[in-house]
């Protein structure tokens, strides 16, 4: 059973901005296998936002935002064996264990979306 949906959308260049104007930015928003993966793309901002997005959208799905004891770099997004991405929650986010987490990420040059489906 479907328990929640969430979407998000976000300009490539207001994260990339972000990134690079705000010592520190990264690492609370992003872990450190994220952080790895999107700076071994030829064009890492793209990444970085479409892993906001996917965020931005798992809480919504949850339907509690971004709750107490919650970190964004807690909810990490990384690619699977075949290159779909998955959503890891690591630390204290951990234990919202909502149920099985489906996400989808579609980023072009100029702008990011991520999609988030909660079952249980």
């Amino acid at each position: 059973m479907i328990t929640g949906i969430g979407t998000d959308i976000i300009e490539v260049e207001r994260v990339g901005a972000r990134i690079a104007k705000e010592q520190g930015f990264r690492e609370l928003v992003f872990s450190l296998k994220e952080i790895a993966y999107c700076q071994s793309k030829a064009h890492p901002h793209e990444h970085y936002a479409a892993r906001f997005a996917a965020k931005e959208a798992f809480f919504k799905a949850l339907g509690t935002g971004w709750a107490g004891g919650t970190a964004f770099n807690e909810v990490e997004i990384l690619p699977d064996n075949h290159g779909a991405p998955q959503i890891n929650l690591l630390g204290a986010t951990r234990s919202l264990t909502p149920g099985k987490i489906w996400v989808s990420l579609s980023h072009l040059q100029t702008l990011a979306v991520a999609v988030v489906v909660i079952e249980r």
